[in-house]
């Protein structure tokens, strides 16, 4: 096995969704990256590996490449639920340190051209890619058409944030990115 395939398998057992099944199954992301075997399912919130970062929209902190070692050693987790219902969804206390990612723009058909309105699979790739893990965040977006253009629309952005050292620079390039 060669050192990228083994890399990426010791990442992929990092990668975690707590799934809250309230889109639908038929463009749910999560559920196929899930059966690819990109990510595990979690049911429930105590499943949630302790220390782990978790993505949430409305965290005080920025999601930067400081996160990197706690991403390696507890994993990283996105919450899939609907952006109709992520008010009360997020108003849950859930395990872990939670954090924001920076000003992207969702490329997934259902929310094309929205400003941080991230699929799920976006999120988690937006996440490697600012980690350092551009080979995993395109293999995770390579599963659907569009997945790709993700990359491209948000690609000055990505490259930013993954040069910055730690969440009060992201913060400082996303005003920049921001219109």
């Amino acid at each position: 096995m060669s050192e990228r395939a083994w890399f990426f398998r010791a990442l992929q057992d990092r990668l975690f969704v707590y799934h809250l099944g309230q889109d639908d199954p038929k463009k749910c992301t999560a559920l196929k990256l899930a059966r690819f075997g990109f990510v595990r399912l979690l049911h429930r919130s105590r499943e949630i590996p302790l220390g782990s970062v978790v993505l949430d929209p409305f965290s005080d902190k920025a999601f930067s490449p400081a996160d990197r070692d706690r991403v390696l050693n507890r994993g990283l987790v996105a919450i899939d639920c609907s952006w109709v219902k992520v008010d009360e969804v997020f108003k849950m206390r859930l395990r872990g340190t939670s954090r924001s990612l920076p000003y992207l723009v969702a490329a997934n058909p259902v929310n094309y051209g929205s400003p941080t309105k991230l699929s799920t699979v976006e999120a988690l790739s937006a996440s490697l890619y600012i980690l350092g893990f551009r080979d995993a965040a395109e293999r995770l977006l390579s599963i659907y058409k569009w997945g790709p253009h993700f990359l491209e629309l948000n690609l000055v952005r990505l490259e930013g944030y993954a040069k910055a050292k730690n969440s009060k620079e992201i913060v400082k390039l996303q005003k920049e990115f921001m219109p």
